[in-house]
């Protein structure tokens, strides 16, 4: 009996397929169905309100949409949506005395990057209103919501996928696949892919992990070519995925900052070794990111004059950097703070960071640059004197995007540590920290509410390893088929 060659080769085409992408793929669908898709806290409504505004009204007055989710916010009783974006404020007023137009602080990154979810789900619900459906084509019904919720959450999915492949240029498949699994599962990100969903975070998170991975494309060549040789396309890719990484997030911006060090280190180098020509080239390079860096930017800096009537952020953004902001007054609370501290909520990303060291064993630039990069968001959180605690949201969401660097440098570390412990200790911790996080998202959204307000040591223990477990277990019905009645807005 013979087996058809076209079965033989699928069988050898997926010996082939990475078992940790299978991995992170499998466990993203088998948690998608816990999903919550809806639009409801202020940052949400006003980047969705982007999408809606324009595609509908071909406009950027967003009136209705602000009413239209302030409604349904106070029909549950919760203003919060009113009071921040519509309710008068003589400090900082909802319309902007210069062009009449309603605030929105948010970028336009993520919009865009819904997008083509968006489109396609207005394109369906209007071919099943044909077919004798009767779905509002309004850009507020559920297929759009979904669509925007679900689009980011496979944004987060991309990142994680890119995520893993650049931690495999390094490690182990069980490092590499280990680490990805931890950092998502641990930290914040897990709860703006799930719960969270229509915020920019995990959106912001893909295009850094992409930009990294176009950065990183052919850093494997000598020195003598990597700097210099870089071909044009990959310039170019480079500039438009930066533009799009700051209109996703401003503060992403700052994460330039990677190839711009790289390229005083690269001039030095070459300038040293007497190569003109590869100066020359290197410096068409950069001009060609900084054009196409200019023009994905573009959209960005007319919404903004548009908007606020200037080509800046609105003040509401700018105010909240205080007069000492240039040291950035909040930096180190932004990591241990003992209420609001990244490393407190998250312990995995200070296990993560020693692995910086260990990769610089085997590449310093690449190690010296990503530090470079945690540090720079660290940085520029420090700087918000009045949010930088970021009471209200769950865990410490601005440092999601640094996800690539922190598995990264977790990777490295669980590699070294294998060796001498082997895997099961490993993965024993991995859990213990997945199951902290699990925990403190538990509390944060039916347990304990009173955590959104930073975290609470008191009884901490008592409620991560006795409360929450009996909780969930009475809630485990509405945990999965009905979590509309645990949240509010759904």
């Amino acid at each position: 009996m013979t087996v058809a060659p076209a079965v033989v080769q699928r069988v050898r085409t997926l010996q082939h397929v990475d078992s940790g992408l299978l991995v992170l793929l499998g466990l993203f669908l088998f948690l998608l169905p816990l999903s919550t898709p809806r639009i409801y806290a202020t940052d949400e409504v006003q980047y969705f309100a982007y999408l809606r505004s324009f595609y509908f009204d071909r406009d950027l007055d967003f009136h209705n949409e602000y009413h239209h989710f302030a409604e349904i916010g106070r029909a549950n009783g919760d203003l919060a949506v009113y009071n921040a974006l519509l309710r008068d404020n003589p400090v900082d007023p909802p319309l902007n005395p210069r062009t009449g137009k309603l605030r929105n602080v948010a970028p336009i990154g993520a919009a865009l990057m819904w997008a083509p979810g968006f489109v396609l789900a207005d394109l369906g619900v209007r071919i099943a209103n044909m077919l004798g459906a009767s779905i509002a084509a309004d850009g507020y019904s559920a297929p759009y919501i979904w669509a925007v919720c679900f689009m980011s959450a496979l944004y987060a999915l991309l990142g994680l996928l890119l995520t893993y492949r650049l931690a495999r240029r390094y490690t182990s498949v069980f490092a590499a696949t280990l680490a990805t699994l931890t950092v998502w599962l641990a930290t914040p990100l897990v709860f703006y892919t799930y719960i969270a969903m229509p915020w920019s975070h995990a959106t912001a998170f893909f295009l850094f992990a992409l930009f990294l991975t176009l950065w990183l494309h052919g850093w494997d060549r000598p020195l003598a070519t990597r700097y210099a040789h870089r071909p044009w396309w990959q310039w170019a890719l480079l500039g438009l995925v930066g533009g799009l990484m700051a209109m996703a997030r401003e503060q992403l911006g700052l994460l330039l900052l990677l190839p711009a060090v790289e390229g005083v280190v690269a001039y030095l180098w070459l300038v040293r070794n007497h190569r003109r020509a590869d100066v020359r080239q290197l410096l068409l390079g950069h001009l060609l990111f900084l054009a196409c860096l200019i023009l994905m930017l573009m959209p960005q800096l007319v919404t903004y004059q548009i908007l606020n009537g200037r080509p800046l952020p609105s003040t509401t953004v700018t105010d909240k950097l205080g007069s000492s902001a240039w040291v950035s007054p909040r930096f180190f609370d932004t990591l241990l703070h003992p209420r609001h501290g990244a490393f407190l909520w998250s312990p995995v990303l200070l296990l993560s960071l020693p692995g910086l060291f260990w990769l610089g064993r085997r590449d310093w630039l690449l190690a010296v640059l990503l530090g470079i990069g945690f540090l720079a968001q660290t940085y520029i959180n420090g700087t918000f004197g009045s949010t930088w605690h970021l009471s209200g949201s769950f865990g410490f969401r601005r440092l999601i995007e640094c996800t690539p660097i922190f598995v990264l440098g977790l990777a490295v570390v669980l590699d070294w540590v294998r060796v001498r412990t082997g895997q099961w200790p490993l993965v024993g911790i991995a859990l213990l920290l997945i199951g902290w996080n699990v925990g403190l998202i538990a509390q944060w959204t039916v347990v304990r509410p009173e955590l959104r307000k930073g975290l609470i040591w008191d009884g901490m223990l008592t409620y991560q390893f006795v409360e929450v477990p009996r909780q969930v277990l009475d809630q485990l019905y509405y945990l999965v088929f009905d979590r509309c009645q645990l949240v509010k807005n759904c």
